[in-house]
Order: structure tokens, then C-alpha cells, then sequence
């Protein structure tokens, strides 16, 4: 995936945050915390470019290991549990949630080692053959870049949709004016 990542966490807590049903989890944190969730994978591109060199793919690193997103959401569960504060698991939450929607979403068009760190065999759905130079321009080509333009539109749409609609429904029987009607 290229593009997809963040669309699709926007999407998931856009979807998710109504039904969490709980005052002290604002939306603008939830959201954020989501959409943080569903790139944080790849921020292992820092150590894969400056540290790694590209010796190793950067799939094969313990922050693409579903594991890792089971685990904190695992955790995140096991703290919402004990806690009487559930704001911060909540968020936790959300934040593997989203980690783990972006190893499924990689899985579509690239290797993912789902049985990782016990077994390093890398799975995937379908490969993007490398024949184009840049890199970038194979997955632009590759068939799963439609589903790609289909999670950014369906991102796209839905905000489009929540941008449209009123923030707060209207007041019943507000007075129209400070002195009532016809003065």
C-alpha cells in the first residue's frame, strides 16, 4: 500500500468513535490517535533508510509483526479492564487497531510475516512485481492500487459528508430574535 494507510484509519475512526459511546474520549483525539495508528508501522522506514540501509525488508522488522499490534491492543484491553480510567486504553485501542488494519492492508500487495517472531516466512495475497523504475511506479500499476483509490474516495466521501452536516442539530423552538417575532 501506498496511499491507503491513513485514509483507511480515518475511515475505521470515523466509523468507530460513535459507537464507543464515552464522554471523556474526545472525537479530534480518537481520530488522531487512529490515523496515528495506521501509519505507525511504516515508521520504521527511518531505521530501514538511516540505520538499516535497506539490508533487510522493512516488513521484517518487529513493527510490521501483527504480533506487536495484538499485543498492545492485548494490553490496551487487559488495562481498560482494570482501570477507572479508560480514556488512555481506549486510545491504545484505536491506535493497534489501526496498526493491525495496516498489516492487513499490506498483506494485499506485499509480504507480511503473520507467525513472526516464532516463524519468518513472509505471506502475502498477491505480489507487486518489481519491472518499473522508480520503485513506486510498480504499485501504481500493480491491480490493488484500485483499492487504493477506492479507500482514499470512500475517506474523501465521508468527510465530505461530515463537513455537510450541521456540527449541532437546531435548537427546538428558539426564539428568532431577542425581542420575539413581529416587534
Amino acid at each position: 500500500m501506498l496511499i491507503a494507510h491513513l485514509p483507511a484509519g480515518y475511515i475505521v475512526s470515523v466509523l468507530t468513535y460513535p459507537l464507543l459511546r464515552m464522554p471523556q474520549v474526545d472525537g479530534k483525539t480518537y481520530l488522531r490517535c487512529g490515523m496515528f495508528g495506521a501509519v505507525a508501522p511504516d515508521l520504521d522506514m527511518i531505521y530501514f533508510y538511516l540505520v538499516d540501509g535497506g539490508r533487510h525488508p522493512h516488513h521484517s522488522y518487529f513493527s510490521h509483526f501483527p504480533l506487536t499490534w495484538l499485543l498492545l491492543a492485548l494490553a490496551a484491553g487487559v488495562y481498560y479492564r482494570c482501570s477507572a480510567n479508560r480514556r488512555l486504553p481506549v486510545l491504545a485501542l484505536v491506535f493497534a487497531g489501526n496498526g493491525l488494519l495496516h498489516m492487513v492492508l499490506d498483506y494485499l500487495a506485499s509480504n507480511i510475516y503473520w507467525l513472526a517472531p516464532f516463524v519468518l516466512k513472509p505471506f502475502s495475497l498477491t505480489l507487486v512485481e518489481r519491472v518499473y523504475q522508480p520503485w513506486w511506479l510498480n504499485f501504481l500499476f500493480h491491480r490493488s492500487f484500485v483499492l487504493e483509490i477506492a479507500i482514499v474516495a470512500t475517506a474523501l466521501l465521508i468527510r465530505h459528508r461530515r463537513r455537510s452536516q450541521p456540527s449541532e442539530p437546531p435548537a427546538l423552538a428558539a426564539p428568532a430574535a431577542a425581542g420575539g417575532e413581529g416587534s
